[in-house]
């Protein structure tokens, strides 16, 4: 960066006068003077250090070092016309400043009138709001059946059958009130069959509280095509472990016109499922005696037994007509009645044992072939005399009962009796997955 030029002070010597600003703005050489000059450092014995004029060019010096910079900026002189300049600029500053005035005041007059017309519209608005009032509805009537603990009101179910179609949360927000009474009914009628089942059918089922056995209401719709939120019913599981854990349970639906009682295990895990499967295997005969108990059979497969063995005997008959027809040479008419007659009397003793066993377990699987496999399970033969069994992967019971077993007043000895005639079946599938100590232990010969 060049160095920044400045003025040398003027010094004035004996009798010199200060020089002129033009003079003085000159740049002089430092190198040649044409006056002798004197050192300022230098200290004389004469008294003109003393003198008015030294003393005059020391504080000419202290001025120049003292403006070393910038230079002042130089003043302006004043020009006549510039007053009058600035006073135009004045009047016309001050008849603007007028005019805003007189502008401000036309808004201000204006702001007061929107505010009138805010005010009266505010007025028409109170005077008639637009408000949608939606009305609470009422609880149902009793029509003079009172809630019992051993019974399902009547309401509850109508409750059941509005939110099925009603399925919606808006709904069920508003019909709040009507929701919590039957909530309220069906947790005394499932907390007073809990106190049934463990007194006069399964000992083994402990105590627990309502929530540990009720299932919700709410449905988990994240991974569902249906976009309903709730379920339209009531139910209940009762197990050792409540509604969750690997036992096998009794289980209560109540909905209208969808009402059942089952139980069994639903959907076990891999090593239950293994378990199940090697007891099929190794102890056939077991699974028999439990499926062809007579209380049973009666209640969940005697639909099907019985279909199962009639339609076995009619195709057998049809195949022994056909063999007949195609034998049948030279023989008289008695023979063949005495034939008829025996071989009747074989499919009679074969429907009652064989075919009937055979038709029982195949009614077993056909309510459990909502999952079943499509082909044999792996470690299997094909041609396994229980191959059908082996596919399963629920193993489940269950029987319908109409809306007024639950409204009745000895309906709650119905339901009693569909749990008992399950505790066989629930008893043999908790000794294969979760055994008691003993219960390995098998001292009959299992039967081929």
């Amino acid at each position: 960066m060049p160095p920044r030029k400045r003025k040398a002070a003027a010094i004035a010597h004996d009798d010199d006068a200060v020089s002129t600003p033009d003079d003085s703005s000159r740049r002089r050489s430092t190198r040649v003077s044409a006056s002798a000059k004197k050192s300022h450092y230098f200290e004389s014995g004469d008294s003109d250090s003393d003198s008015p004029e030294a003393s005059a060019a020391a504080n000419a010096k202290s001025k120049a070092k003292a403006t070393r910079g910038r230079p002042k900026k130089a003043k302006v002189e004043a020009d006549p016309g510039l007053d009058e300049d600035e006073d135009a600029y004045n009047n016309d500053s001050e008849t603007q400043n007028d005019d805003d005035d007189d502008d401000n005041d036309d808004n201000n007059q204006n702001n007061n009138n929107n505010d009138d017309d805010d005010e009266a519209s505010d007025d028409s608005s109170s005077s008639s709001p637009n408000l949608t009032f939606i009305p609470i509805p009422k609880l149902r009537d009793l029509n003079g059946v009172p809630y019992t603990p051993t019974t399902i009101h009547p309401n509850t179910l109508l409750f059941l059958a509005d939110l099925r179609r009603n399925n919606k949360r808006s709904w069920l927000k508003l019909h709040d009130a009507e929701y919590r009474r039957s909530l309220s009914d069906w947790e005394s009628y499932a907390t007073s069959l809990t106190d049934e089942i463990i007194s006069s059918c399964d000992a083994t089922i402990p105590e627990l509280p309502f929530r540990d056995i009720n299932f919700r209401i709410y449905r988990d719709i994240r991974f569902s095509k249906d976009p309903t939120p709730y379920k339209p019913h009531y139910s209940a599981s009762w197990s050792r472990t409540g509604r969750k854990g690997p036992y096998a349970c009794y289980y209560v639906h109540v909905e209208p016109g969808k009402c059942f009682v089952g139980g069994g295990l639903w959907h076990p895990d891999g090593p239950a499922l293994a378990k199940l499967r090697a007891s099929v295997d190794e102890r056939p005969g077991r699974w028999r005696r439990v499926l062809m108990d007579k209380t049973f059979r009666e209640t969940f497969l005697e639909k099907g037994g019985k279909e199962s063995v009639i339609y076995g005997r009619k195709k057998k008959q049809e195949e022994k007509k056909k063999k007949k027809m195609a034998t049948k040479k030279g023989r008289g008419k008695k023979d063949e009645d005495e034939e008829e007659e025996e071989e009747d009397d074989e499919e009679e003793q074969d429907g009652a044992g064989l075919d009937e066993e055979r038709a029982v377990i195949k009614a077993f699987c056909v309510a459990n072939a909502e999952n079943a496999l499509k082909t044999k399970p792996k470690g299997f033969d094909a041609e396994h005399r229980d191959i059908e069994l082996l596919k399963l992967r629920n193993f489940t019971v269950g029987k319908k009962l109409p809306d007024s077993v639950f409204t009745s007043k000895d309906g709650q000895e119905q339901v009693l009796d569909v749990i008992r005639a399950m505790v066989p079946f629930v008893t043999h599938l908790n000794r294969i997955v979760m055994p008691d100590p003993g219960d390995d232990d098998d001292s009959e010969e299992e039967e081929v």
